[in-house]
C-alpha cells in the first residue's frame, strides 16, 4: 500500500450505517406542525432526537390529487420519496420522506421549500416530522 492510499485511509470517513425509511421500530422523536415556532427550537426541545444519527425527515404535504405525480417527480430529484397517505375527494395527504442527519438550518429550509413547493401546486405543508429506532437510548415513541 502506498503512503497516499494509507493517508486516504486515515481520513476516510466511516461509512454511516443506512436507515431504511420503512424499518418496523422506527418512532416519531420531534414534530413541527406550528409555524410560529423555530426548527432550531423544536430540535433543541426535543429529548428523544439523536443530533448525530441520520433520521427519516417526513415533510406532510397537502396536495390537489392532479399534481401528486408532479410533486413526486420535483421532490425525487432531491431524494425524496413521495407516499400517498389518504385522499379526501380531490385532496392528497402525502409524505415527502428523505434519510439525513438532521440540523436546525437544514430543517428549516426544506421546512421553506416544502410550503414554497405546496404553494405552487395549490397545496399546503402543515409540518414535519422526524424519525429514528426506537431502540436507541435516546429515541422516545
Amino acid at each position: 500500500m502506498s503512503w497516499l492510499e494509507k493517508l486516504r485511509d486515515l481520513v476516510r470517513k466511516p461509512e454511516e450505517a443506512v436507515l431504511d425509511p420503512d424499518a418496523p421500530g422506527l418512532a416519531t422523536v420531534v414534530s413541527a406542525f406550528d409555524p410560529a415556532v423555530a426548527d432550531s427550537a423544536v430540535l433543541a426541545e426535543s429529548p428523544g432526537w439523536a443530533s448525530e444519527a441520520p433520521a427519516v425527515l417526513v415533510h406532510h404535504l397537502l396536495l390537489p390529487a392532479d399534481r401528486i405525480e408532479e410533486a413526486a417527480a420535483i421532490l425525487a430529484q432531491d431524494g425524496y420519496d413521495l407516499r400517498e397517505q389518504s385522499r379526501d375527494g380531490d385532496r392528497v395527504l402525502a409524505h415527502a420522506r428523505r434519510v439525513q442527519v438532521l440540523d436546525a438550518l437544514h430543517c428549516a429550509q426544506e421546512r421553506s421549500r416544502m410550503a414554497g413547493l405546496a404553494q405552487r401546486l395549490g397545496g399546503d405543508a402543515p409540518g414535519w416530522e422526524a424519525r429514528q429506532p426506537g431502540d436507541s437510548p435516546t429515541a422516545s415513541a
